[in-house]
């Protein structure tokens, strides 16, 4: 799980920074990687039993698939 939480946070550094370099619009794509890592990032504090912690990070994550799946819809 940590490795694909690195990874996951790289690809949205990169997004990032591409998007802050050339001005395009990649946030649907920025907004899901997020999502992902969040979901990610859940599943790691339910491992280690935090229920609370588990609940916030899958609320946001489920938040930002459908601000995802929305702005794919909207351009």
């Amino acid at each position: 799980m940590k490795i694909v939480r690195i990874i996951l946070a790289i690809i949205v550094l990169a997004l990032s920074a591409y998007q802050l370099i050339t001005e395009t619009f990649v946030m649907p794509y920025l907004m899901l990687i997020v999502g992902a890592l969040m979901l990610v990032t859940g599943l790691v504090e339910l491992q280690k039993d935090r229920k609370g912690g588990f609940f916030g990070c899958v609320v946001v994550s489920f938040f930002l698939f459908f601000v995802s799946i929305q702005g794919f819809l909207m351009n």
